[in-house]
């Protein structure tokens, strides 16, 4: 699924980069080399990045 159709980020490719990306969703965009346009999915994005670090987070190795 879609959750940027301006920049064509799809949700797998938001929830790899808020495993690794602290920040909110335009910090995870600027990680993919993106950049929000119309903002319209940011919200989204924000709530899949909060569900993906609160139950699929595996911090890395130390």
């Amino acid at each position: 699924m879609y959750v940027c159709i301006c920049n064509a980020i799809r949700e797998n490719e938001l929830r790899r980069a808020a495993r690794h990306v602290s920040g909110d969703a335009e910090a995870c965009y600027a990680a993919l080399g993106k950049a929000p346009c119309c903002g319209s999915c940011l919200d989204e994005a924000d709530d899949i990045l909060q569900e993906e670090r609160e139950f699929g987070f595996i911090p890395a190795a130390a």
